[in-house]
């Protein structure tokens, strides 16, 4: 296994850093605080070519391999922008587009695909419910097969991107004696009779993303509007954690190389009894275990990342181990980072008290910890 990016890979990672720290960054705070997504840097990726990054040209993309893809998430993170943003991306280009673009038909590539690459419209996956999140089969949400129709009927929980979203790939079972075989998958477009996004959600971190719930009341769409094969459904999920465990987890490994700058930057200009705190041991420490989760979390996340671009199937334990690490040792690094800057990483002015806030969606998010320990133990 060869761990060295090409030359045009890390000048590729150098541009998407310039192009963050210009046009997204200087916005972050403003949007943080207001608890707004920003629309404008959101298109500015799209523009840039980032949210179409992996499709192939002809659907608008740039036909980048995966480790290319996973780079530009690390790439933004390092760069400072806020886990919002980061997180509001992935659900739109891996969760929705990557799932209408791997299992669509022609047809629905060429009316989605394009749209979704480019920004102009933006992506969401209905999957987690109010009583079912880790626990997919349990989903009541019901797709009910009548002549050229469906009719979708149930309630959608945790929806990143949900209020803002022109089209989602919502999953339903239409048959639900067969549990994870009866799921399938759904293309919903915004403005559709019956299905209604609710009021954002007002959170702790990612404050800038958008999160509702999806409601869907005798919501009919076309039949044509169903994704691959009846009963697929679950298998398309699955489908999403080989980007969740590697592109999803990209920024967080950008996110501690940010970090470890400015609480260096911090140790070296601060003095107290009479020298700069970078000389205490304390803090060498703090900056040490930053460089080691930055180091370890890379490596995880770029072996999946690789694997993928092999074609080999992905590795549930490696796999679960990537987002369990990335997941629980994002909290005490982001908590010492805050600790490090004393009074100061207690407020809004200074980055780290955003990232330790949006640090805290990685335990739960995408499977929490509790969920990957299950999955490792049984594996191994």
């Amino acid at each position: 296994m060869d761990f060295e990016f090409t030359k045009e890979q890390l000048m590729f990672k150098q541009e998407v850093i310039r192009f963050a720290k210009k046009e997204i960054v200087p916005r972050v705070q403003e949007f943080d605080l207001k608890e707004e997504f920003d629309f404008q840097s959101f298109r500015k990726m799209g523009e840039f070519g980032l949210l179409g990054l992996h499709f192939p040209e002809e659907y608008g993309g740039e036909g980048a391999d995966v480790v290319t893809t996973v780079l530009a998430g690390e790439a933004l993170g390092e760069a400072g922008v806020d886990g919002g943003l980061t997180l509001a991306y992935g659900a739109h280009t891996f969760l929705c587009a990557d799932t209408l673009f791997r299992n669509g038909t022609e047809k629905q590539r060429k009316k989605y695909i394009p749209k979704l690459a480019s920004g102009e419209w933006i992506g969401c996956m209905g999957l987690s419910e109010p009583d079912a999140g880790s626990d997919v089969a349990s989903m009541t949400t019901t797709a009910e097969k009548k002549g050229d129709t469906y009719v979708l009927n149930g309630t959608k929980m945790w929806i990143t991107n949900g209020p803002i979203a022109d089209v989602a790939v919502v999953y339903a079972k239409t048959n639900p004696d067969l549990q994870h075989a009866g799921i399938s998958a759904f293309i919903v477009e915004k403005g559709t009779p019956g299905f209604k996004p609710g009021n954002p959600l007002i959170k702790m971190g990612v404050r800038t993303s958008q999160t509702s719930e999806l409601v869907f009341s005798n919501c009919e769409i076309p039949a044509e509007n169903l994704l691959g094969n009846e009963g697929e459904g679950f298998l398309y999920a699955m489908q999403t954690v080989e980007w969740d465990r590697s592109a999803l987890l990209a920024p967080f490994v950008g996110s501690a190389n940010f970090l470890l700058k400015r609480c260096a930057d911090y140790a070296k200009g601060r003095v107290q009894f009479g020298r700069p705190i970078a000389k205490f041991q304390a803090i060498k420490h703090k900056l040490a275990d930053i460089r080691i989760f930055a180091e370890a979390s890379k490596n995880l996340v770029y072996r999946i990342a690789w694997c993928k671009d092999q074609g080999r199937p992905l590795n549930h334990l490696e796999a679960a181990v990537a987002k369990l690490f990335v997941g629980d040792w994002s909290l005490p690094v982001t908590n010492d980072a805050v600790t490090l800057h004393g009074g100061y990483g207690y407020t809004h002015e200074f980055d780290v008290e955003r990232i330790f806030r949006d640090s805290r969606l990685a335990p739960i998010g995408g499977g929490t910890s509790e969920v990957q320990k299950m999955i490792i133990s049984k594996l191994i």
